[in-house]
Order: C-alpha cells, then sequence, then structure tokens
C-alpha cells in the first residue's frame, strides 16, 4: 500500500532541500531562525548554523538595502501581510548577491502571528540582465537625441532645447541668439568627391563648428542634410555675429578642397543669424523662420557669407 506523502515529513525535507530555492522559518516571538536549508552555505558562504536570528539576517544585507527592506518586511510581517523584497546578500567571502525573499505570514488558531516562512531566491542573473536592459535603453535615449554621423545634436534635440532655451529667455528677459548654417554647394561636392569623404566632411564641419561655441550653454545640432544650428542663450546681436564670423573662419582653416565649388576652391558655409528677447507676442517658429530666411538670402548673395539682418550681408574676407 502507498503511503501518502504527507506522512512522512523527511520526504518534505528532502524536497525542500533539493530545490535551488532557500527555504527558511522564523519564530515570531523570538525572531530567531527555526530552520534554514543548507542550500544557503553554497549560495552565500554562510554555514546554517550561523543563522541564528534576524539580526544576522540584516546584518548580511548591503547597508543602501538595509534600513529600506528591513523597515518593509517587519510592517509586512507585524500587519500579517504575506510579502516579498528584493536585496542584495553578503557573502562570507565578501562578495553580494541578489536575493528575492518571498514571505508568508502563519497565524495560530487566535489570528496572531505565530512564524514567518519564506523562500531566498538567487536572482541575481535576472538584476544584471535588468541592468543590462536598463543601461541600453539609457543608451538609446542618448542615441536618440544624437546625429549617428556627426556626433553632434539631431534635430530632435535641437528642438527640445530650443523650446527650453526660449521659454526660459522670455521668462528672464534675455536675448537668445540662432545661427543656421548651410555648406555651399555640398551636392557638387558630395557628387564630385564620392558620399564617403562627403561624410568625412560633415564629421570635420560639425566639429569646427562646435568648437567655435565655446560657453556651456552653448549649443549644435545637424538640422538636416548639410545643414547645421547653432544656439546662444543670453547673447545679444553682437556676440553672435562674431561667433558666426568664429564658424565661418573655422570652416576656411580646415582647408577642405571644393573643386566644383563655383565660388572657391575651399568649402566655404553661409549663414543666417538672428536674435531676440521675445515677449508674450512673439512666437518661437516665426523666429526661427526668420533665421533661416536670412540663410536663403545669404545663398542668394553668393555664398561664403554671413546675413544677421534682413536684407543685409557680411562678406567674406
Amino acid at each position: 500500500m502507498n503511503r501518502r506523502l504527507d506522512d512522512d515529513p523527511s520526504v518534505y525535507k528532502t524536497l525542500l532541500e533539493s530545490t535551488k530555492a532557500i527555504p527558511w522559518k522564523i519564530d515570531w516571538n523570538t525572531l530567531t531562525f527555526s530552520y534554514i536549508g543548507p542550500q544557503i552555505e553554497q549560495l552565500l558562504g554562510w554555514e546554517p548554523s550561523s543563522w541564528v536570528g534576524v539580526q544576522d539576517w540584516a546584518a548580511r544585507m548591503h547597508e543602501e538595502d538595509r534600513e529600506r527592506v528591513v523597515n518593509f518586511c517587519v510592517s509586512q510581517s507585524q500587519a500579517g501581510v504575506d510579502h516579498e523584497a528584493d536585496y542584495r546578500a553578503l557573502t562570507k567571502d565578501g562578495r553580494f548577491v541578489w536575493i528575492r525573499d518571498v514571505v508568508h505570514v502563519v497565524r495560530n488558531p487566535a489570528g496572531e502571528v505565530e512564524s514567518l516562512i519564506g523562500f531566498m531566491f538567487d536572482i541575481s542573473e535576472r538584476k544584471q540582465t535588468e541592468q543590462k536592459l536598463i543601461d541600453l535603453q539609457k543608451e538609446l535615449e542618448k542615441l536618440s537625441f544624437k546625429d549617428g554621423l556627426t556626433g553632434v545634436a539631431n534635430r530632435r534635440m535641437f528642438d527640445s532645447v530650443m523650446d527650453v532655451e526660449w521659454l526660459n529667455a522670455k521668462r528672464h528677459r534675455h536675448p537668445l541668439s540662432l545661427i543656421m548654417v548651410d555648406i555651399d554647394y555640398f551636392k557638387q561636392y558630395n557628387d564630385h568627391y564620392g558620399h564617403l569623404q562627403g561624410d568625412d566632411c560633415l564629421k570635420r564641419v560639425s566639429q569646427a563648428l562646435s568648437e567655435s561655441a565655446t560657453r556651456a550653454r552653448d549649443f549644435v545640432a545637424r538640422f538636416g542634410g548639410e545643414e547645421f544650428v547653432l544656439v546662444l542663450p543670453e547673447s545679444n546681436e553682437e556676440a553672435a555675429a562674431a561667433v558666426a564670423e568664429r564658424c565661418r573662419k573655422a570652416i576656411f582653416k580646415l582647408q577642405i578642397a571644393h573643386d566644383k565649388s563655383p565660388i572657391s576652391q575651399l568649402l566655404s558655409i553661409s549663414l543666417g543669424v538672428g536674435t531676440i528677447t521675445p515677449g508674450q507676442s512673439e512666437n518661437l517658429l516665426d523666429f526661427i523662420n526668420t533665421v533661416d530666411r536670412r540663410l536663403y538670402q545669404a545663398k542668394q548673395n553668393g555664398r561664403n557669407c554671413i546675413v544677421a539682418q534682413d536684407n543685409e550681408k557680411t562678406l567674406a574676407n
């Protein structure tokens, strides 16, 4: 005749001690361990006999986790609520292992908490995976605001930064300047030298523009194609014009040959510049369109020049 499983407690003990989960039991009145599985030694290195009371459990916990986890587990246990907690457990050799403690509260017939029964699970691999996913998400977020070719910010980031700086300028009544840049005859450059050299050209131009905007909040982005933008918070018209000229000269100093340019043997740029102290009636999109119109005017005026006011141009030296 077959024996029932619950007729032999040793069967339960064998089953519990053959799993990777670590079973344990704490007497609530004395807060001492009445049992902990031998698997604890394999995982953390501490002998089962060294787990005397909850003070051993708390002491073998990462100090950054200890207060949070102990307070949570005690409050839940006092309330008679089953619960679980994740924390870093200290190994005997000084390392830390991520543990998930799943706790069941046992009550006596009077409804009072009698003991706590639980399982410890090693979740280190899961935590590592979670951290990798978090790191990947952060990297993807960072990449989503970066131009993949040049490494400077992209149009999406420009839109976000421009919104913030516009509101800041309006709130504090500070001037805000914007420079829009276009590489002269870049299509002809690409067609003549090839797309690989064209990509290298864009990288060098973006680097030169970034080095021309030197203050902490100055911002450079690739607006699209061969166009770039510089956002200059708290810069007046004179300062913005100086940065624009610095950009133009920086590109000239690169000495990038452009045999197919009708205006120069070297690569050049055209720039539109605008400055505004926005009030309640001004509109951000109108301001950007104004600067874009000045960039178009610079190209109409023969390129390799700066237009800082409507119907006005600053010619290259």
